[in-house]
C-alpha cells in the first residue's frame, strides 16, 4: 500500500513548502487532497486523462460522472472552453471565486476522460485560499470530485479524508474543516437558458434575482434514469450516503417528532439499534439509542455544514437504521434537502400534511 503523506496548513499562514510539493505533486500526474470553501476535493492534472483516471480509480467512482475542473483566474478559464457566453460572464462575476460550478462547452484541450465523454466541461473558481494556492502551484486546471469513496458522505475535514483515501492517494493537506458544507451550486450556461443541476449555498432564488428564471434539472428533484449519461456530478447516482439504510421523514416538524417516535418503537421491537438525525431544537423529545444533531434549524448554515460529519458519524455507532428529520423549512432546503434525500435513495415517510 502506498503511503499518503499528510500536511497541516493554517490557512491564513501560508506554507510554501508543502503548497510547492502539492503542486509538484499535481502537475506530475499525482492525486492530491486540499480543502475548498464546500467540501475538501481529490485533485489531480485536468489535462491529463490518465490522471483524470486515477482520481476515478481511487474513489471507485463511474467513469461517466464527469470531474469539475478548479481554476484561480479567470483569464484561466478561455483555455478550457469553446466560448464563454454572456450568461457566463454574469454569474462569473457575481459568484466567483466562490461555490458557484458553470458548465459550458468544451474546447480540445480538455480530455473525454475528464468529462465523462461529455462535449461540455464543468468549471469552478474556489475561493478558500489554500486551494487557489494549490492550484497556482500547479500551473494546470485541477480536476477535484469530492475527496471520498464514490457514494459516501462528502468529506469536511481531513480525517474523513484519510478514512476513504488512506493508501490510495499521493498526499492530503489539512486545512481545517470547511466552511459551507455542501458541494457547489452547478449551472449549465452551455445551451441559452441556465440551467440548475445541482443546489447549493448559491441559490435558485440569489441567481434569479440576477438574471432572471432558471430552467431546473428534473435530477435536482428526483432520480434520472440509468440510461441517461449526467451532465455533471451528483446527479445520477446514489451519494453522500451512510452504512446505515436513511429514512427522511418529511411534514410539519411535529408531526415528523411523532412519526420518528413511533419509528424507533417499531425498531427496537424488531431488534434493530436505530439513530435520529434531529437538531438541537428537537434532540430532547427522542428516545434513541443514538441521536445526532445537525446544527440548528434557526442557523442553517450550520445544518449544511456538519450534515456530511453526522451521515459519517452514524457509520461508527454500528447503527442499523437512520431517521431523519426534513429540513423542508430552511432557507437552504433546496441544497440541504437534495443531499439528504440523495443519500436516502429517495426513502422517504410523509407524516401529517405538507
Amino acid at each position: 500500500m502506498a503511503i499518503t503523506k499528510l500536511v497541516r496548513i493554517d490557512k491564513f499562514h501560508k506554507n510554501e513548502a508543502a503548497i510547492q510539493e502539492a503542486g509538484r505533486l499535481l502537475a506530475d500526474g499525482g492525486l492530491v487532497a486540499f480543502p475548498t470553501e464546500t467540501v475538501y476535493g481529490l485533485g489531480a492534472n485536468g489535462l491529463d486523462a490518465e490522471a483524470a483516471a486515477r482520481i476515478y480509480a481511487a474513489k471507485g467512482r463511474p467513469s461517466d460522472n464527469p470531474l469539475i475542473l478548479h481554476i484561480a483566474a479567470m483569464e484561466e478559464l478561455y483555455p478550457l472552453v469553446a466560448e464563454v457566453p454572456e450568461t457566463a460572464r454574469i454569474l462569473a462575476e457575481a459568484f466567483w471565486p466562490g461555490p458557484m460550478t458553470l458548465v459550458l462547452k468544451k474546447s480540445g484541450r480538455v480530455p473525454g476522460g475528464t468529462t465523462g465523454g461529455l462535449d461540455t466541461v464543468a468549471v469552478r473558481m474556489p475561493s478558500h485560499p489554500v486551494a487557489r494556492q494549490v492550484i497556482q502551484a500547479a500551473g494546470v486546471p485541477i480536476a477535484a470530485p469530492s475527496a471520498n469513496t464514490s457514494g459516501r458522505p462528502s468529506p469536511t475535514k481531513a480525517i474523513h479524508v484519510l478514512e476513504d483515501m488512506d493508501g490510495k492517494i499521493d498526499m492530503v493537506i489539512d486545512g481545517g474543516d470547511v466552511g459551507i458544507g455542501l458541494e457547489s451550486t452547478i449551472i449549465d450556461v452551455s445551451e441559452g437558458t441556465p440551467v440548475l443541476l445541482r443546489p447549493g449555498y448559491i441559490t435558485e432564488e440569489m441567481v434569479e434575482q440576477l438574471m432572471g428564471p432558471m430552467a431546473v434539472d428534473p435530477a435536482v428533484k428526483g432520480q434520472i434514469p440509468p440510461d441517461i449519461r449526467p451532465k455533471a456530478p451528483g446527479m445520477k447516482y446514489r451519494h453522500y450516503a451512510p452504512k446505515a439504510e436513511l429514512t427522511v421523514f418529511l411534514g410539519p416538524p411535529v408531526a415528523v417528532c411523532g412519526a420518528i417516535e413511533k419509528a424507533l418503537l417499531e425498531a427496537k421491537a424488531q431488534g434493530k439499534r436505530a439513530g435520529v438525525l434531529c437538531t438541537e431544537e428537537s434532540e430532547a423529545f427522542y428516545q434513541a439509542p443514538v441521536k445526532k444533531c445537525a446544527g440548528r434549524r434557526n442557523e442553517p448554515e450550520s445544518v449544511a455544514r456538519s450534515l456530511y460529519d453526522v451521515l459519517r458519524a452514524f457509520d461508527k455507532e454500528q447503527v442499523d437504521c437512520i431517521f431523519s428529520e426534513s429540513f423542508e423549512d430552511l432557507p437552504l432546503s433546496g441544497a440541504i434537502m437534495n443531499r439528504l434525500l440523495k443519500a436516502a435513495g429517495y426513502r422517504t415517510v410523509v407524516c401529517g400534511r405538507i
